[in-house]
């Protein structure tokens, strides 16, 4: 028997994040880095569709963001993706895509 499909939704802060980081690596760098980072993303994102309880919990303190977990970029080994997945829906949510250097908590809190 095959396992239902899981869906996909991306929070427009998450988004956001993507694109802006992306910009800024055009600007800091070049449009190679750019499309780097915009792939290895994607291919992040798509990979949790395949195994979506892989990430590690966050260990949050505040309940709303209990639940998230996070997983590193391939290549972007400080910036992570923060996500729920929704077992009876069969939903991943993308909710954020930080540095790691950043006040994650605070940031996510406001991101839920």
């Amino acid at each position: 028997m095959t396992a239902s499909p899981i869906f996909l939704e991306i929070l427009p802060t998450a988004s956001q994040e993507i694109v802006e980081q992306a910009h800024y690596y055009r600007d800091k760098a070049d449009e190679a880095l750019a499309n780097r980072w915009q792939a290895a993303v994607v291919e992040t994102i798509y990979s949790l569709r395949a195994a979506p309880e892989r990430g590690s919990l966050g260990d949050f303190k505040t309940d709303s963001i209990s639940d998230l977990r996070r997983i590193g970029i391939r290549g972007f080994p400080k910036h992570l993706i923060f996500y729920r997945f929704i077992d009876a829906s069969r939903t991943l949510v993308i909710v954020s895509v930080l540095h790691g250097a950043r006040d994650l908590e605070s940031l996510l809190v406001t991101h839920h």
